[in-house]
Protein backbone atom coordinates (compact mmCIF):
# COMPACT_ATOMS: atom_id res chain seq x y z
CA UNK A 1 0.00 0.00 0.00
CA UNK A 2 1.05 3.25 -0.74
CA UNK A 3 2.36 6.02 2.00
CA UNK A 4 -0.71 8.27 2.32
CA UNK A 5 0.79 11.78 3.81
CA UNK A 6 -1.82 12.02 6.59
CA UNK A 7 -2.01 7.69 7.89
CA UNK A 8 -5.02 6.37 9.86
CA UNK A 9 -2.43 5.83 12.56
CA UNK A 10 1.65 6.43 13.74
CA UNK A 11 3.22 4.67 16.31
CA UNK A 12 4.90 7.62 18.48
CA UNK A 13 7.87 7.10 20.83
CA UNK A 14 6.69 9.74 24.03
CA UNK A 15 9.82 9.86 26.09
CA UNK A 16 11.94 7.09 27.61
CA UNK A 17 11.58 4.11 24.85
CA UNK A 18 14.43 3.90 23.12
CA UNK A 19 16.73 4.52 26.78
CA UNK A 20 14.76 1.65 29.02
CA UNK A 21 14.60 -1.18 25.85
CA UNK A 22 18.72 -0.41 25.80
CA UNK A 23 18.78 -0.98 29.52
CA UNK A 24 16.55 -3.68 29.09
CA UNK A 25 19.73 -5.49 27.00
CA UNK A 26 22.15 -3.98 29.43
CA UNK A 27 19.70 -5.69 32.43
CA UNK A 28 20.21 -8.79 31.14
CA UNK A 29 16.84 -10.05 31.60
CA UNK A 30 14.70 -9.93 27.64
CA UNK A 31 11.87 -12.68 28.59
CA UNK A 32 8.99 -11.75 30.33
CA UNK A 33 8.14 -10.62 34.07
CA UNK A 34 11.51 -8.67 34.04
CA UNK A 35 12.28 -5.15 35.63
CA UNK A 36 10.25 -3.36 33.30
CA UNK A 37 7.30 -5.70 32.99
CA UNK A 38 6.69 -5.10 37.18
CA UNK A 39 7.22 -1.45 37.01
CA UNK A 40 4.23 -1.58 34.35
CA UNK A 41 2.32 -3.24 36.20
CA UNK A 42 2.72 -1.18 39.16
CA UNK A 43 1.64 1.85 37.10
CA UNK A 44 -1.58 -0.21 36.13
CA UNK A 45 -2.30 -1.02 39.47
CA UNK A 46 -1.55 2.36 41.36
CA UNK A 47 -3.37 4.69 38.40
CA UNK A 48 -6.18 2.48 37.56
CA UNK A 49 -6.71 1.48 40.90
CA UNK A 50 -6.79 -2.43 40.47
CA UNK A 51 -5.75 -4.55 43.35
CA UNK A 52 -3.28 -6.90 40.10
CA UNK A 53 -2.26 -6.20 36.84
CA UNK A 54 -0.50 -8.83 35.16
CA UNK A 55 0.83 -7.77 31.56
CA UNK A 56 0.26 -9.99 28.28
CA UNK A 57 1.28 -10.86 24.84
CA UNK A 58 -2.04 -8.94 23.60
CA UNK A 59 -5.55 -7.85 24.89
CA UNK A 60 -6.33 -11.61 23.12
CA UNK A 61 -4.01 -13.05 25.07
CA UNK A 62 -5.96 -11.47 28.42
CA UNK A 63 -9.33 -12.23 27.23
CA UNK A 64 -7.89 -16.19 26.39
CA UNK A 65 -7.49 -15.66 30.60
CA UNK A 66 -10.46 -14.37 31.64
CA UNK A 67 -12.21 -17.74 29.63
CA UNK A 68 -9.74 -20.22 31.70
CA UNK A 69 -10.05 -18.37 35.28
CA UNK A 70 -14.24 -18.36 34.63
CA UNK A 71 -13.84 -21.90 34.11
CA UNK A 72 -15.77 -21.92 30.45
CA UNK A 73 -17.00 -25.19 29.82
CA UNK A 74 -18.81 -26.16 25.60
CA UNK A 75 -22.29 -25.21 26.06
CA UNK A 76 -21.67 -21.92 28.19
CA UNK A 77 -23.01 -18.77 26.64
CA UNK A 78 -21.45 -15.83 27.15
CA UNK A 79 -23.49 -12.36 26.07
CA UNK A 80 -21.13 -10.56 23.80
CA UNK A 81 -21.82 -7.29 21.59
CA UNK A 82 -21.93 -8.22 17.84
CA UNK A 83 -20.53 -4.96 17.33
CA UNK A 84 -16.81 -5.84 18.76
CA UNK A 85 -13.64 -7.27 17.63
CA UNK A 86 -13.69 -10.98 16.67
CA UNK A 87 -11.29 -11.93 19.68
CA UNK A 88 -13.70 -10.98 21.61
CA UNK A 89 -15.81 -13.76 20.87
CA UNK A 90 -12.77 -15.82 19.95
CA UNK A 91 -11.58 -16.13 23.89
CA UNK A 92 -14.99 -18.01 25.16
CA UNK A 93 -15.76 -19.67 21.59
CA UNK A 94 -12.30 -21.95 21.69
CA UNK A 95 -13.32 -22.68 25.26
CA UNK A 96 -17.02 -24.63 23.78
CA UNK A 97 -18.88 -21.39 24.63
CA UNK A 98 -21.77 -20.26 22.36
CA UNK A 99 -21.28 -16.40 21.62
CA UNK A 100 -24.56 -14.83 22.42
CA UNK A 101 -24.51 -11.80 20.27
CA UNK A 102 -26.11 -8.72 21.60
CA UNK A 103 -27.14 -5.27 19.67
CA UNK A 104 -25.99 -1.89 20.96
CA UNK A 105 -27.15 1.34 21.61
CA UNK A 106 -27.26 4.24 18.71
CA UNK A 107 -26.16 6.67 21.10
CA UNK A 108 -22.48 5.36 22.44
CA UNK A 109 -22.62 2.24 20.25
CA UNK A 110 -22.05 -0.04 23.67
CA UNK A 111 -23.95 -3.26 24.41
CA UNK A 112 -27.56 -2.38 24.85
CA UNK A 113 -28.32 -3.04 28.59
CA UNK A 114 -31.86 -3.25 27.91
CA UNK A 115 -31.62 -6.31 25.67
CA UNK A 116 -30.03 -8.66 28.46
CA UNK A 117 -32.67 -10.04 30.23
CA UNK A 118 -34.13 -11.78 27.24
CA UNK A 119 -30.87 -13.45 26.06
CA UNK A 120 -29.78 -14.65 29.49
CA UNK A 121 -30.94 -18.51 29.89
CA UNK A 122 -29.81 -21.00 32.21
CA UNK A 123 -26.47 -21.71 30.43
CA UNK A 124 -25.18 -17.88 30.45
CA UNK A 125 -21.93 -17.19 32.58
CA UNK A 126 -20.74 -14.36 31.67
CA UNK A 127 -21.07 -10.64 30.12
CA UNK A 128 -18.62 -9.00 28.11
CA UNK A 129 -18.77 -5.39 28.28
CA UNK A 130 -16.70 -3.64 25.51
CA UNK A 131 -16.42 0.30 26.42
CA UNK A 132 -16.62 1.01 22.65
CA UNK A 133 -14.32 4.09 22.05
CA UNK A 134 -13.38 4.26 25.68
CA UNK A 135 -17.11 5.43 26.63
CA UNK A 136 -18.68 3.70 29.84
CA UNK A 137 -20.81 1.28 29.14
CA UNK A 138 -24.22 1.59 31.66
CA UNK A 139 -22.24 -0.59 34.12
CA UNK A 140 -24.83 0.21 36.72
CA UNK A 141 -27.65 -1.90 35.13
CA UNK A 142 -25.10 -4.66 33.80
CA UNK A 143 -23.94 -4.88 37.03
CA UNK A 144 -27.44 -5.16 38.54
CA UNK A 145 -28.99 -7.65 35.98
CA UNK A 146 -25.12 -9.69 36.56
CA UNK A 147 -25.49 -9.75 40.03
CA UNK A 148 -29.65 -11.03 39.78
CA UNK A 149 -28.55 -14.11 37.62
CA UNK A 150 -25.39 -14.66 39.54
CA UNK A 151 -23.05 -14.21 35.75
CA UNK A 152 -19.75 -12.59 35.86
CA UNK A 153 -18.93 -9.60 33.98
CA UNK A 154 -15.80 -8.96 32.16
CA UNK A 155 -14.73 -5.58 30.62
CA UNK A 156 -12.95 -5.56 27.32
CA UNK A 157 -11.76 -2.44 27.92
CA UNK A 158 -9.16 -2.50 24.82
CA UNK A 159 -10.27 1.16 24.48
CA UNK A 160 -10.48 2.39 27.32
CA UNK A 161 -7.61 3.04 29.94
CA UNK A 162 -7.93 6.14 31.74
CA UNK A 163 -11.72 6.21 31.15
CA UNK A 164 -14.31 6.53 33.64
CA UNK A 165 -18.09 5.45 33.96
CA UNK A 166 -19.34 8.02 37.12
CA UNK A 167 -16.22 8.46 38.85
CA UNK A 168 -15.07 4.86 38.56
CA UNK A 169 -12.43 4.25 36.49
CA UNK A 170 -12.84 1.48 33.81
CA UNK A 171 -11.44 -1.67 34.17
CA UNK A 172 -12.37 -1.66 37.91
CA UNK A 173 -16.16 -2.50 37.42
CA UNK A 174 -15.97 -6.21 36.30
CA UNK A 175 -13.96 -9.27 38.59
CA UNK A 176 -11.77 -8.81 35.38
CA UNK A 177 -10.97 -6.84 32.77
CA UNK A 178 -8.54 -6.62 30.03
CA UNK A 179 -6.35 -3.71 28.39
CA UNK A 180 -4.63 -3.90 25.12
CA UNK A 181 -1.22 -2.16 23.86
CA UNK A 182 -1.92 -2.40 20.25
CA UNK A 183 -0.28 -0.08 18.02
CA UNK A 184 -3.19 1.75 17.31
CA UNK A 185 -3.58 2.52 21.22
CA UNK A 186 -3.70 5.54 23.24
CA UNK A 187 -0.34 3.65 24.98
CA UNK A 188 1.63 1.20 23.03
CA UNK A 189 4.25 -1.29 22.77
CA UNK A 190 3.64 -2.69 19.36
CA UNK A 191 1.74 -5.93 20.53
CA UNK A 192 0.60 -6.12 24.07
CA UNK A 193 -1.86 -6.22 26.80
CA UNK A 194 -2.97 -6.75 30.02
CA UNK A 195 -5.05 -8.63 32.49
CA UNK A 196 -6.72 -6.19 35.22
CA UNK A 197 -8.13 -8.80 38.27
CA UNK A 198 -10.66 -6.85 40.71
CA UNK A 199 -11.41 -10.53 42.57
CA UNK A 200 -8.44 -11.15 44.59
CA UNK A 201 -9.44 -14.91 44.21
CA UNK A 202 -8.49 -15.12 41.11
CA UNK A 203 -5.00 -13.97 41.31
CA UNK A 204 -2.74 -17.26 42.28
CA UNK A 205 -4.74 -19.20 39.01
CA UNK A 206 -4.31 -16.27 36.60
CA UNK A 207 -0.41 -16.31 37.54
CA UNK A 208 -0.37 -20.48 36.99
CA UNK A 209 -2.10 -19.99 33.64
CA UNK A 210 -0.03 -17.16 32.40
CA UNK A 211 2.97 -19.17 32.66
CA UNK A 212 2.24 -21.95 31.21
CA UNK A 213 0.36 -23.76 33.60
CA UNK A 214 3.38 -23.49 36.14
CA UNK A 215 3.90 -22.30 39.53
CA UNK A 216 6.95 -20.57 38.49
CA UNK A 217 5.82 -17.35 39.83
CA UNK A 218 5.15 -19.22 43.14
CA UNK A 219 9.11 -20.50 42.91
CA UNK A 220 10.51 -17.64 41.91
CA UNK A 221 8.61 -16.05 45.26
CA UNK A 222 10.07 -18.92 47.57
CA UNK A 223 6.67 -20.64 48.48
CA UNK A 224 7.86 -23.53 46.75
CA UNK A 225 11.04 -25.15 45.97
CA UNK A 226 10.29 -26.56 42.31
CA UNK A 227 8.03 -25.63 40.25
CA UNK A 228 6.10 -28.02 37.70
CA UNK A 229 2.80 -27.75 35.39
CA UNK A 230 -0.06 -27.66 37.89
CA UNK A 231 -2.85 -26.08 35.62
CA UNK A 232 -3.77 -25.46 31.86
CA UNK A 233 -2.29 -22.38 30.64
CA UNK A 234 0.34 -21.12 27.63
CA UNK A 235 2.87 -18.49 27.43
CA UNK A 236 1.08 -15.12 27.64
CA UNK A 237 3.90 -12.89 28.91
CA UNK A 238 5.27 -10.03 26.55
CA UNK A 239 9.16 -9.40 26.60
CA UNK A 240 10.81 -7.29 29.19
CA UNK A 241 11.69 -5.16 25.29
CA UNK A 242 8.23 -4.85 24.93
CA UNK A 243 7.48 -3.84 28.92
CA UNK A 244 10.26 -1.43 28.76
CA UNK A 245 8.79 0.47 25.41
CA UNK A 246 5.40 0.27 27.27
CA UNK A 247 6.85 1.70 30.68
CA UNK A 248 8.92 4.80 28.66
CA UNK A 249 4.97 5.27 27.28
CA UNK A 250 2.93 5.07 30.24
CA UNK A 251 4.97 7.37 31.92
CA UNK A 252 4.47 9.78 29.32
CA UNK A 253 0.72 9.05 29.54
CA UNK A 254 -0.44 12.55 30.90
CA UNK A 255 1.39 14.53 28.35
CA UNK A 256 -0.31 12.20 25.45
CA UNK A 257 -3.90 12.26 26.79
CA UNK A 258 -3.71 15.70 26.87
CA UNK A 259 -2.41 15.75 23.07
CA UNK A 260 -5.23 13.28 22.21
CA UNK A 261 -7.76 15.33 23.97
CA UNK A 262 -7.05 18.42 22.15
CA UNK A 263 -6.77 16.57 18.55
CA UNK A 264 -10.60 14.91 19.83
CA UNK A 265 -12.02 18.55 20.62
CA UNK A 266 -10.61 20.07 17.48
CA UNK A 267 -12.49 17.20 15.77
CA UNK A 268 -15.19 17.97 17.52
CA UNK A 269 -15.36 21.72 16.93
CA UNK A 270 -14.27 22.03 13.60
CA UNK A 271 -16.84 19.66 12.39
CA UNK A 272 -19.83 20.21 14.52
CA UNK A 273 -21.13 22.94 12.16
CA UNK A 274 -20.52 20.35 9.30
CA UNK A 275 -22.20 17.49 10.63
CA UNK A 276 -25.33 19.19 11.31
CA UNK A 277 -25.56 20.56 8.06
CA UNK A 278 -24.83 17.21 6.39
CA UNK A 279 -26.79 14.83 8.69
CA UNK A 280 -23.73 13.16 9.80
CA UNK A 281 -23.36 11.67 13.51
CA UNK A 282 -20.63 12.43 15.86
CA UNK A 283 -19.37 10.62 18.94
CA UNK A 284 -21.30 10.66 21.97
CA UNK A 285 -20.02 10.35 25.47
CA UNK A 286 -22.51 10.75 27.92
CA UNK A 287 -21.72 13.68 31.07
CA UNK A 288 -21.06 10.75 33.93
CA UNK A 289 -18.15 9.53 31.59
CA UNK A 290 -14.38 10.51 31.30
CA UNK A 291 -13.67 10.04 27.95
CA UNK A 292 -10.19 8.59 27.40
CA UNK A 293 -9.71 10.24 23.36
CA UNK A 294 -8.98 6.82 21.90
CA UNK A 295 -10.79 7.59 18.39
CA UNK A 296 -13.17 9.85 16.61
CA UNK A 297 -15.51 8.53 13.96
CA UNK A 298 -18.25 9.69 11.98
CA UNK A 299 -21.43 8.39 11.50
CA UNK A 300 -22.60 8.80 7.46
CA UNK A 301 -25.94 9.10 6.32
CA UNK A 302 -25.57 6.10 4.33
CA UNK A 303 -23.00 3.21 3.43
CA UNK A 304 -22.89 4.88 -0.16
CA UNK A 305 -21.75 8.21 1.33
CA UNK A 306 -19.40 6.70 3.65
CA UNK A 307 -17.60 5.07 0.60
CA UNK A 308 -17.47 7.96 -1.15
CA UNK A 309 -15.86 9.84 1.94
CA UNK A 310 -13.10 7.37 2.42
CA UNK A 311 -12.16 7.34 -1.13
CA UNK A 312 -12.10 10.83 -1.38
CA UNK A 313 -9.75 11.40 1.80
CA UNK A 314 -7.67 8.66 0.02
CA UNK A 315 -7.49 10.55 -2.75
CA UNK A 316 -6.06 13.13 -1.43
CA UNK A 317 -3.27 11.17 0.56
CA UNK A 318 -5.34 10.68 3.93
CA UNK A 319 -6.16 7.43 4.93
CA UNK A 320 -9.59 7.05 7.08
CA UNK A 321 -10.70 4.08 7.78
CA UNK A 322 -14.10 1.74 9.35
CA UNK A 323 -14.43 -1.00 11.77
CA UNK A 324 -15.90 -3.48 12.89
CA UNK A 325 -18.18 -6.02 10.74
CA UNK A 326 -20.96 -7.24 12.81
CA UNK A 327 -19.53 -10.76 14.55
CA UNK A 328 -23.43 -12.19 14.37
CA UNK A 329 -22.93 -12.29 10.30
CA UNK A 330 -19.61 -13.07 10.23
CA UNK A 331 -19.03 -16.75 8.51
CA UNK A 332 -18.51 -17.95 12.01
CA UNK A 333 -21.46 -15.94 13.37
CA UNK A 334 -23.55 -17.45 11.05
CA UNK A 335 -22.61 -21.19 12.53
CA UNK A 336 -25.08 -20.53 15.04
CA UNK A 337 -27.93 -19.72 12.68
CA UNK A 338 -27.69 -15.59 13.34
CA UNK A 339 -29.16 -13.91 10.30
CA UNK A 340 -29.42 -10.12 9.11
CA UNK A 341 -31.69 -8.45 11.53
CA UNK A 342 -30.85 -10.07 14.30
CA UNK A 343 -28.66 -6.78 15.59
CA UNK A 344 -29.91 -4.00 13.13
CA UNK A 345 -28.33 -1.48 14.79
CA UNK A 346 -25.05 -3.11 14.96
CA UNK A 347 -25.32 -3.57 11.03
CA UNK A 348 -26.43 0.00 10.26
CA UNK A 349 -23.50 1.40 12.18
CA UNK A 350 -20.74 -1.13 10.94
CA UNK A 351 -22.39 0.33 7.39
CA UNK A 352 -22.14 4.25 8.12
CA UNK A 353 -19.04 4.37 11.01
CA UNK A 354 -15.84 5.83 9.38
CA UNK A 355 -12.37 6.41 11.59
CA UNK A 356 -10.59 9.94 11.40
CA UNK A 357 -6.98 9.82 11.20
CA UNK A 358 -5.73 10.32 15.35
CA UNK A 359 -2.72 9.99 16.69
CA UNK A 360 -0.81 11.87 19.50
CA UNK A 361 1.49 13.78 17.22
CA UNK A 362 -1.12 14.49 14.34
CA UNK A 363 -0.16 18.61 13.97
CA UNK A 364 -2.91 21.09 13.71
CA UNK A 365 -1.91 21.85 10.49
CA UNK A 366 -2.67 18.50 9.16
CA UNK A 367 -5.86 17.94 11.23
CA UNK A 368 -7.46 21.05 9.46
CA UNK A 369 -6.28 19.47 6.33
CA UNK A 370 -8.34 16.18 7.12
CA UNK A 371 -11.16 18.47 8.39
CA UNK A 372 -11.25 21.01 5.33
CA UNK A 373 -11.06 17.38 2.51
CA UNK A 374 -13.89 15.95 4.53
CA UNK A 375 -15.97 19.33 4.01
CA UNK A 376 -15.06 19.20 0.09
CA UNK A 377 -15.78 15.45 -0.61
CA UNK A 378 -19.20 15.75 1.04
CA UNK A 379 -20.21 18.21 -0.85
CA UNK A 380 -20.44 16.03 -3.82
CA UNK A 381 -23.11 14.01 -1.73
Amino acid sequence: MAPYDIPFNRPCPAGNELKYIEEAIRNQHLAGDGPFSRKCQAFLEEKVGVPKALLTSSCSHALDICALLLDIQPGDEVIIPSFAFVTTANAFVMRGAKPVFADIRPDTLNLDESHLERLITARTKIIVALHYAGVGCEMDAIASIAASHRLAVVEDNAHGLFGSYKGRNLGTLGCLATLSFHETKNMTCGEGGALLINDLTYVDRAEVIREKGTNRSQFFRGEVDKYTWVDLGSSYLPSDIQAAFLCGQLEASGAIQEKRKRIWQAYAERLAPWAERTGVGLPLSPPYCRHPYHMFYLLCPSSEKRAGLIEGLKSRSILSVFHYLPLHLSPMGRKWDYHPGDCPVSEEISDRLVRLPFYHQLSPDDQMRVCDAIDQVSRTW
